[in-house]
């Protein structure tokens, strides 16, 4: 290899290929305004009319879950803690199963907008409120962190403009989730999920390129330890082993997908349940391709970088700007594709960002708006949602500034995520899998949950695991041709990996902090499933959990299982069947008897929701 060239630049065609991508983005924006109509309703604007097809719906689903902390964060990732990341292959089939036959069916034959309506109609309009905040603040905080990083890390490396940059996305995004609504959403996703992978395809064929064939990059990385798929060490402080990526993982992630308002809200606007499902299935082909992709793309990073860590040599300041490097060391010769990878990391911000903006504005027009201001018109309910999206747009660029105040990039996304959601699953799962379970065993779970997990995470993040838990491999400098002295190589060990900025350093580490504070991260989520569901459970039986009497649509039933192979039954079976009729509002009121309501709407209403 000839000696490293100094690293490229940013040129005008790289701005001209990102500019292309807003621009794509925002023309769809403004298409699904005015497409078929408009946005009549509310329902239209939120649900997409519930009369989307599959693949699309899919392919939404994988780019919003790609955020551009995936982007950057899953490669430097595979380059530090070597190839077990690809255990998540099986932790996604998991969760995608879970979602599919677990959450899904209830969801969907309920009809409703927002996830949190589920809670009322199961519990009580208080535990509602309180997923409904929940959920509110931990989206908003984490879409701040998701704009705010991938511009820092980009910024960094390449130059680009970081404010610039974080109004732009910002902008956009609420300009077509604005406009647009549920529909705008999931194309513009489509189209950026095409961006992302051509992205990663750019680097991985030319790190293979430049590397001198795959097998060079195998080869250097089985040297360097960096093929360590068999780790099955249960012990739960290691920060990935076998078990903490398929355990911890898949509660981590069931916690996004089958409850998380983003992620629900795209598959129940599909036209029927079969369509739902698919959508799901086909998603997770999505995930697998962008594993295998950001898996490829550490891998190449350490083929480049065994002998000369750009981390250690202190030519970089943060591991999430090892790709951004890696893409201006080999793609300086081709302008445009160093370009083409910064739309890629922003195709990733912008899916995840429009995602949240727009179940934040189903959220808060479902859960805090309707139930409590009755008598607002379909066409003012469309405005007020339209109004929520800009609202929540111009709040998540304040979270961005916000942000450039808050640490580790992959971590804190992930932790918030753990915290929150845990909890949430578990209320969840509460309601769908415990018959006997009421209100009162339901609040007091997801406060415990909720407390038990913050007290990890904070923890976790004040006193960082020791690199004995997380255990990354070895990075070396011997190779870089610089003027550096031979006292550098220490640092590969003492860099703590999460970097907050409310560290608390050099104090005596207790065994509270090593065992219970070094928890691997993917197991926040875990744990605060597990506190919520058994204190659900104990305190609601002495309270008159038995007594209470449910409509089982509200549960998880042998039917719903079984109704997956109606498809083979009849060919014209469409599954669209409500077990009553659905008003435009959902049921609000769930103490009114079904028989009665489908009494008094035989005028006209039986359309359910106008499929």
């Amino acid at each position: 290899m000839d000696a490293p060239r100094g690293i490229g630049t940013f040129v005008v065609w790289d701005y001209v290929v990102f500019a292309a991508m807003l621009l794509i983005s925002a023309a769809i924006g403004i298409y699904y305004a005015f497409a078929g109509g408009g946005q009549q309703t509310s329902k239209e604007f939120l649900m997409g009319g519930r009369r989307m097809t599959a693949v699309p719906v899919a392919l939404s689903l994988t780019a919003s879950f790609m955020s551009a902390v995936t982007v950057l964060g899953s490669p430097s990732e595979v380059y530090r803690f070597g190839a077990i990341y690809s255990i998540f292959a099986i932790t996604y089939f998991f969760v995608v199963v879970i979602s599919a036959e677990i959450f899904l069916p209830v969801f969907y034959k309920l009809g409703i907008t927002s996830t949190y309506e589920y809670l009322e109609l199961r519990f009580n309009k208080y535990v509602r409120l309180c997923g409904t905040v929940l959920f509110i603040v931990e989206t908003i905080l984490y879409t701040g962190i998701v704009i705010y990083a991938p511009a820092l890390a980009l910024n960094q490396v390449t130059g680009f403009h970081l404010w610039g940059a974080v109004v732009a996305t910002g902008v956009v995004c609420t300009f077509y989730c604005t406009l647009g609504g549920l529909k705008a959403v999931i194309w513009t996703d489509v189209f950026q999920v095409g961006i992302m992978v051509a992205g990663f395809l750019c680097v991985i064929i030319q790190s293979v390129v430049t590397e001198g064939g795959i097998s060079t990059i195998l080869n250097d990385a089985y040297n360097g330890g960096r093929l360590n798929f068999w780790n099955f060490n249960p012990n739960p402080l290691q920060r990935h082993t076998f078990w903490t990526i398929i355990i911890g993982g898949t509660f981590t992630w069931t916690s996004i997908y089958g409850v998380n308002q983003s992620q629900v809200q795209r598959y129940i606007s599909c036209k029927s349940r079969f369509q739902a499902k698919m959508s799901l299935y086909i998603n997770l082909l999505g995930l697998w391709v962008i594993l295998v992709c950001s898996v490829l793309c550490g891998l190449a990073l350490y083929s480049r970088y065994h002998d000369c860590d750009p981390w250690t040599a202190k030519k970089i300041s943060a591991p999430d700007q090892l790709m951004p490097y890696l893409v201006l060391d080999i793609l300086q010769d081709y302008p445009g594709l160093p370009g083409l990878f910064v739309a890629c990391a922003y195709s990733g911000t912008l899916s995840t960002v429009s995602s949240s903006i727009n179940a934040l504005a189903a959220v808060t027009v479902e859960d805090l708006i309707k139930p409590h201001f009755r008598p607002l018109s379909e066409r003012s309910l469309s405005w007020v949602s339209q109004g929520m999206s800009l609202l929540f747009g111009a709040l998540c660029i304040g979270m961005a500034a916000l942000a450039s105040l808050m640490g580790a990039l992959l971590q804190a996304a992930l932790s918030i995520f753990g915290m929150v959601g845990g909890p949430l699953l578990g209320l969840f799962s509460l309601g769908i899998l415990v018959p006997f379970a009421n209100s009162i065993g339901a609040l007091a779970g997801l406060l415990a949950g909720f407390v038990v997990s913050l007290w990890v995470g904070i923890g976790a993040q004040l006193y960082p695991p020791l690199p004995e838990s997380t255990m990354p491999l070895s990075l070396e400098t011997y190779g870089c041709n610089s003027t550096y002295n031979g006292t550098n190589w220490m640092t590969t060990t003492e860099m703590p990996f999460s970097t907050s900025a409310f560290q608390v350093h050099n104090v005596e580490r207790t065994p509270l902090m090593d065992n219970w504070y070094s928890l691997s991260y993917l197991y926040f989520s875990t744990l605060g499933t597990f506190v919520t569901l058994f204190t659900g459970m104990l305190i609601s039986l002495p309270t008159g959990g038995r007594k209470q009497n449910i409509d089982h649509r509200f549960l998880l039933t042998k039917e719903d299982f079984l109704s997956n192979f109606d498809v083979f039954k009849k060919k014209k079976h469409i599954l669209s069947y409500k077990s009553h009729p659905v008003e435009d509002g959902g049921t609000d009121n769930p103490a009114f008897n079904h028989v009665e309501l489908n009494f008094t709407d035989q005028s006209g209403k039986i359309k359910g929701t106008r499929l």
